[in-house]
């Protein structure tokens, strides 16, 4: 008989914080990246000059699951979406992150497209300024919660935010560079994209296609997901005002246009 659901989800959520039996497969980690001050999340939480809720927070989301069946398994989560360069890092992928989820950026009211709710996480910075030092690349995410949520789930779908130059784009372009492993949901994205008219960028390269299989959107069940790199352009037109207080309050048809194409892809992949 396959394990059940929450026998499953148990061993995840232990080996993201060290059982070494199940971690002593896991291939080691890359070397910090270039640019980046920490080679992991866990470095930078060691660190005794940064403090939890004033440089940097995490916030997350579980759907509750409640499994009492004697014969048949709970379904695993489906989906997890992820912002590992929120708040001030990468601007506008925590409120993407959370409207993708299905929760109101503002008020965290549920979605009633019919298209789910889906579990959550993300890291985000805090400060006035100086956030990209905060950044830490994807392959060597390795905050426990991340590594669960994402572990427990069938998909992924990961946020950042990228220049035009990284996406391989023109200045000022309004884009969307679509990676990561799996390539139904790629297919999937990208149509839904082109129905709402949102540029997709054709760049990129391997540093920000999501195609490392231990970038964090490839840590699922399938050991694939997906990656969005938006353009600085496209996440600043999406806002009314572009800062950490009211980009919430003010998004704008574009945003929800964006969100509204990805949660289709997703359940059109789910489904």
């Amino acid at each position: 008989m396959p394990a059940r659901r929450r026998t499953v989800l148990a061993a995840l959520a232990s080996a993201a914080v060290g059982t070494p039996a199940l971690l002593a497969a896991a291939p080691p980690a890359p070397a910090r990246a270039a640019g980046d001050l920490y080679g992991s999340n866990t470095a930078l939480y060691a660190d005794p000059g940064l403090v939890e809720g004033t440089d940097y927070a995490r916030r997350y989301r579980r759907q509750p699951a409640f499994d009492n069946d004697l014969i048949t398994n709970a379904p695993y989560p489906q989906v997890a979406v992820v912002a590992p360069h929120g708040g001030g890092i990468e601007v506008g992928t925590s409120e993407l992150c959370l409207a993708v989820a299905g929760y109101h950026p503002a008020t965290l009211a549920t979605a009633t497209d019919g298209a789910g709710l889906h579990d959550y996480w993300m890291f985000e910075g805090l400060r006035a300024s100086g956030n990209g030092a905060l950044h830490v690349t994807s392959t060597n995410c390795d905050d426990p919660y991340a590594l669960s949520i994402c572990g427990g789930a069938r998909h992924a779908v990961a946020l950042h935010g990228c220049t035009e130059a990284d996406a391989g784009v023109p200045v000022g372009t309004r884009a969307v560079l679509v990676g990561g492993l799996d390539a139904t949901l790629r297919d999937l994205l990208r149509q839904e994209y082109a129905r709402v008219n949102i540029t997709l960028a054709g760049g990129g390269g391997a540093d920000i296609d999501g195609t490392d299989a231990r970038n964090i959107c490839n840590r699922t069940v399938t050991r694939a997901g997906g990656q969005l790199e938006l353009t600085t352009a496209l996440r600043t037109a999406m806002f009314g005002t572009n800062t950490r207080a009211e980009r919430k309050n003010t998004t704008l048809p574009l945003f929800w246009d964006f969100v509204r194409a990805t949660r289709t892809a997703i359940a059109r992949r789910v489904g």
